[in-house]
């Protein structure tokens, strides 16, 4: 692969996406150039944070360079789909889906609003980049950004087990 004749002038901004939290370590410890931004696909979820916490996200705080969040519904496993991971929904990523459904009855939460905000409570992202089927997605994601989910969510949610105790969520903030 060629590098573009661009990415190495200083205050132009670079990046890369994958959906493997390796390469943009990788990316984030290269002296130059310097990147400003890193898109990471379905690896900083509800469901799939765990590598991600390990080193990417402090890492991306201390050197400065914002996450965006791609397939924070993973590959629709989330919001009803079959997939996971371009392929069925293992057993145990099933059952996490069914506890944070579980939850999200319980408080009255869009599971869509809980997978945004989830993604967006820490620190190094800067956005989140839902994919669309149709249209009327798009108005749905939109919802669910402006839903204000309850406190008590959160707290069920972590004490569930189904999240990391060192994700940040939004009540920590």
């Amino acid at each position: 692969m060629s590098a573009s004749p661009h990415t190495d002038r200083p205050g132009r901004p670079w990046g890369q996406g994958t959906n493997k939290v390796e390469p943009i370590e990788i990316g984030l410890e290269l002296s130059e150039p310097s990147a400003n931004g890193m898109l990471l696909a379905g690896r900083y979820t509800i469901l799939d944070h765990e590598s991600a916490l390990q080193r990417l996200m402090s890492l991306a705080i201390r050197e400065n360079v914002d996450v965006i969040v791609g397939g924070p519904y993973n590959s629709g496993a989330l919001v009803g789909g079959a997939h996971f991971e371009y392929g069925p929904i293992p057993p145990e990523i099933a059952e996490r889906v069914k506890t944070i459904e579980t939850l999200c009855e319980k408080h009255d939460v869009p599971i869509k609003a809980a997978a945004l905000h989830f993604s967006l409570a820490h620190p190094a992202v800067a956005a989140v980049i839902p994919g669309s089927s149709r249209p009327s997605r798009i108005t749905e994601d939109v919802a669910a950004m402006k839903f204000a989910v309850p406190d008590d969510f959160w707290r069920d949610l972590r004490d569930s087990g189904v999240v990391s105790t060192a994700a940040p969520l939004p009540i920590d903030g």
